[in-house]
C-alpha cells in the first residue's frame, strides 16, 4: 500500500485532530478526550511499509499533537488540508528508546504526506530509485488534492493558464515556483498562502 493517499479511519482522524493545548475560538476547551493509542498501529503500519525500515523498531508512545493547519479550521473538513506534528517515542526489541515526531498531512480522510523524525534523523517514503534524487513533495500533494477534487490535468492547466506538460511535471515532482503556486491555489479552492506553505515557499522566495 502506498504511504500517501491511504484512507484514514475516523478514530485516527480524531486522534490526529486532538489538540488540547490549542484554543480555537468557538470550540470547546479542553476538548473531549479521544483514544490516542489508535495512532500506534497506524504509525507502525506506515513505517513498516517503508522497505528499508528496521521492523525491530516500533512506535510505543504518542502524545497529543500540535497543528500547523494551512486553512481555516472552521471550513469544510472534507476539503481543508491539515498538517499536524505528533510527538512520542520508538523502542527496539532490545529496549533502546528514541524520541519520535510524526508529521502528518491529510485532507478529508486521505493521507497526503507522512514524515517521521526519529532521534535526529528525518525519514520518509522514498519515491525515486536508488541513485536518483527525490521528487519535490509538493508533487504528491498536488496530485492528491487534484484527484480528491476531481480536477483533471487538462482542466487545471486551462484554468491556471499553464501548459498541461507543466502540470504533469509539477505532479511528478518538479520544483514549484511561487508564480505557479499562486495560479494553482484558487483552482484548488485554497488560499495562495496555504498552497505556498504546502509547497515550502516563503514570502521572500524569488523562485
Amino acid at each position: 500500500m502506498e504511504v500517501a493517499n491511504r484512507a484514514l479511519t475516523a478514530d485516527v482522524i480524531a486522534a490526529l485532530r486532538y489538540w488540547p493545548g490549542v484554543i480555537w475560538v468557538g470550540q470547546k476547551h479542553p476538548p473531549d478526550p479521544v483514544d490516542m493509542t489508535v495512532l500506534l498501529p497506524f504509525f507502525n503500519e506506515v513505517l513498516q511499509d517503508l522497505p528499508w525500515w528496521n521492523r525491530d523498531w516500533k512506535v510505543n508512545r504518542v502524545q497529543p499533537g500540535l497543528p500547523a493547519e494551512t486553512g481555516d479550521h472552521l471550513c469544510d473538513p472534507a476539503v481543508r488540508f491539515t498538517e499536524v506534528s505528533i510527538p512520542g517515542t520508538v523502542a527496539s526489541g532490545t529496549g533502546e528508546s528514541l524520541p519520535f515526531v510524526a508529521k502528518v498531512g491529510f485532507t478529508g480522510d486521505r493521507l497526503i504526506r507522512f514524515q517521521a523524525k526519529i532521534g535526529d534523523i528525518v525519514i520518509g517514503p522514498a519515491i525515486a530509485p536508488a541513485g536518483q534524487s527525490e521528487p519535490h513533495p509538493f508533487g504528491r500533494m498536488l496530485a492528491g488534492l487534484m484527484d480528491l477534487r476531481g480536477i483533471p490535468v487538462r482542466d487545471m492547466a486551462r484554468a491556471a493558464g499553464l501548459s498541461m506538460s507543466t502540470i504533469h511535471m509539477l505532479r511528478h515532482g518538479d520544483n514549484p515556483t511561487l508564480a505557479q503556486v499562486r495560479l494553482i491555489a484558487g483552482i484548488l479552492d485554497m488560499s495562495k498562502a496555504d498552497v505556498r506553505i504546502i509547497a515550502g515557499l516563503d514570502d521572500g522566495s524569488t523562485q
